[in-house]
Parts: structure tokens; C-alpha cells; sequence
């Protein structure tokens, strides 16, 4: 299943946001000042000239450009960390789970399996009704995540099947379809002897009351 590229913003917003501020000042005297003086010291009274001319209608703009990047992905990171502690503080039970929209969802999802350990890429909503939300890696594996957040509607086999068939084309390890509901039990059976885990709502529920714990609490 194609999907669409990440944008830089996006791959910058994945990160702590004060690491795209540091960024965004970095890449700023990089091309506003770095450049210039790479032009202007190895290119000779040639590079010099050009290094006058171009400093301000050339590489001002294009700092300026990467700087207000980097910022915007910053704040966007802060504003969805921020978010984050928000939904770790409000979700107590499958109720209150099924009310939230997809993204508030899948960043609550993506925030449990960061507490355990994974280092998680945030995919969003496929082209079409399934895919892959969630990729995650943890001791050189690939572990695909798809979160169905039905309440009344169990997840049939042909959704497991379809992430079997990702599985297979990405060379994923494991495959964790989250649900808040249940499955089928042909859905059930068919990830017999499979890389592959249903996790339920009663499941995905301890997952979320780990991730309200203090870490201290949960080492002791």
C-alpha cells in the first residue's frame, strides 16, 4: 500500500522539540554564514565577489526559510507533547476511549509503547479504511501497529489478514492491531502460530494505566 512521504516539518516535529529549536539556530549560521564563508575562502576573488552578492538575496532568504521550519516544527512537537499529558491524565476507561478522535487515539497508543521502550514513527490514517498507524522498533525489530478504535464492532479477519499481507511486504518482525473492542474468532484463529498479537480493550486499558504511572512507581 503506497503511502505518502513525511515532509521535513513532519520528520522534525517527531522530535523532543527543543532539539528543532537547536535546529533551526544551527541550520540558520549554517547557510546565512557557513556557506558564504566556504565560497568566499575556497573559491578565491571569484568566490569572494559572489560571496557579496549572494549573502543577502540567496542565502538570507534560505535561512530564514530553514529557521522558521525548524521552529514551526518545534512548536508542533510542543504542542503535541503537551497534548499527550493531557490524554494520559484523562483516559479511564473504554468509554472515554471510544469518544476521542482518531489522532488523540493514536497518540495515546503511540505514548504506551513509547513508556515501553520502543522508538515509535507516527504514520496517521491510511489511503483507504486500514493500514499501517503505528511503526515501532525495539532490539533490531520492526513492529507494525494498526489501532481500531471501535467500541460495539469486533475486528474481523480480514483486517488481520490485511495487516499479514503488510507484514509480508514490509519484512516486519511483528504486527499489534489494537482494538478497543474485541475479534472475531476467526480472526482469532488465523494469527495462530503468526507474528502477529490482538490486544483488546481490556488490554490496551492496563497498557494506558501504566503509562499514567510515575516511573518510579513502576520500577519499585
Amino acid at each position: 500500500m503506497a503511502r505518502r512521504k513525511d515532509s521535513g516539518i513532519q520528520m522534525v516535529s517527531g522530535l523532543p522539540w527543543p532539539a528543532g529549536i537547536v535546529l533551526g539556530v544551527t541550520s540558520y549560521v549554517a547557510v546565512r554564514y557557513g556557506v558564504g564563508w566556504c565560497v568566499a575562502t575556497f573559491g578565491g576573488s571569484v568566490g569572494q565577489t559572489l560571496d557579496g552578492t549572494l549573502a543577502d538575496s540567496t542565502y538570507a532568504p534560505i535561512a530564514w526559510l530553514l529557521l522558521g521550519a525548524c521552529w514551526l516544527a518545534a512548536l508542533i512537537s510542543f504542542l503535541d507533547e503537551r497534548r499527550r499529558r493531557h490524554l494520559r491524565g484523562m483516559q479511564s476507561g473504554v468509554g472515554v476511549l471510544s469518544t476521542m478522535d482518531w489522532r488523540e487515539f493514536e497518540m495515546l497508543v503511540s505514548e504506551a509503547f513509547r513508556r515501553q521502550g520502543y522508538s515509535v514513527r507516527e504514520i496517521g490514517l491510511s489511503d483507504g479504511d486500514g493500514g499501517v498507524d503505528l511503526i515501532l522498533h525495539k532490539d533490531g525489530m520492526m513492529t507494525l501497529v494498526q489501532c481500531r478504535q471501535w467500541r460495539t464492532k469486533l475486528v474481523d479477519v480480514k483486517w488481520v489478514r490485511e495487516m499479514y499481507g503488510l507484514l509480508v511486504h514490509h519484512h516486519a518482525d511483528v504486527v499489534k492491531i489494537i482494538a478497543i473492542g474485541s475479534y472475531t474468532d476467526d480472526a482469532q484463529r488465523f494469527v495462530h502460530g503468526k507474528p502477529i498479537e490482538l490486544i483488546n480493550g481490556n488490554t490496551l486499558l492496563s497498557m494506558l494505566r501504566d503509562i499514567r504511572a510515575p516511573a518510579s512507581a513502576r520500577t519499585l
